[in-house]
C-alpha cells in the first residue's frame, strides 16, 4: 500500500493548539483493546487540567479501562466555513476519577451522559502523547491522481503512466 505525502497546507499542531481545538468540540472516539480485539467508541469528554475526561457505565470500555491497558482518544473538527479540518490524538493511561471533589469538578464542567442508562463511571485519561494536524480541504479538482469515473475498480486510470 502506498501512502501520500501530507500536502504543503498541512500543519501540525502544537500542544497548545491541541488542546485549544479539543476545548472547541465536546466528542470524540475512544480505541481501547477488549478481550485483545481493538474496539472504537464514540463518547462526550471534558478536558480538565491536562487530562481528559469522560463517563461511562458497565460494559466494554469499562472493562477495559480497568484492564490497565492505554487508550487513544481521536477528535476531529473544521471552521465554520469547512475550509479548514483538524485532528487530534491522545494516546494516554486511563484511571478511574475518585473523590468527591474530582468527581464535582468534572460534574461542574458539564459532563453528562446523552444517552439512557448508568454511566455513574468518570474516566480520566492522562496524556502520555498528545499530537494533532490542521489541514486546508482541497476542492476534489485538486486531488492527485484524478480518479477516472469510467474505470473499475483494479483497473489503473486514464493517464497512469505505470
Amino acid at each position: 500500500m502506498t501512502y501520500s505525502e501530507p500536502g504543503p497546507s498541512t500543519e501540525t499542531l502544537s500542544v497548545h493548539d491541541c488542546w485549544k481545538y479539543l476545548r472547541s468540540v465536546s466528542t470524540c472516539r475512544v480505541a481501547l483493546i477488549s478481550d485483545g480485539t481493538p474496539e472504537i467508541f464514540p463518547v462526550n469528554y471534558v478536558p480538565n487540567y491536562g487530562t481528559v475526561i469522560f463517563r461511562t457505565g458497565p460494559g466494554t470500555k469499562l472493562d477495559a479501562v480497568l484492564s490497565g491497558g492505554p487508550v487513544a482518544l481521536e477528535a476531529d473538527g473544521f471552521n465554520s466555513y469547512g475550509t479548514i479540518a483538524w485532528s487530534v490524538v491522545i494516546k494516554g493511561v486511563p484511571e478511574i476519577v475518585t473523590g468527591e471533589e474530582n468527581i464535582q469538578e468534572a460534574l461542574d464542567g458539564g459532563l453528562s451522559p446523552w444517552e439512557p442508562g448508568a454511566k455513574d463511571t468518570l474516566v480520566r485519561v492522562t496524556p502520555t502523547e498528545v499530537s494533532g494536524r490542521k489541514f486546508v480541504i482541497e476542492p476534489p479538482t485538486h486531488w492527485w491522481p484524478p480518479i477516472d469515473p469510467t474505470s473499475t475498480p483494479g483497473q489503473e486510470a486514464v493517464g497512469d503512466r505505470s
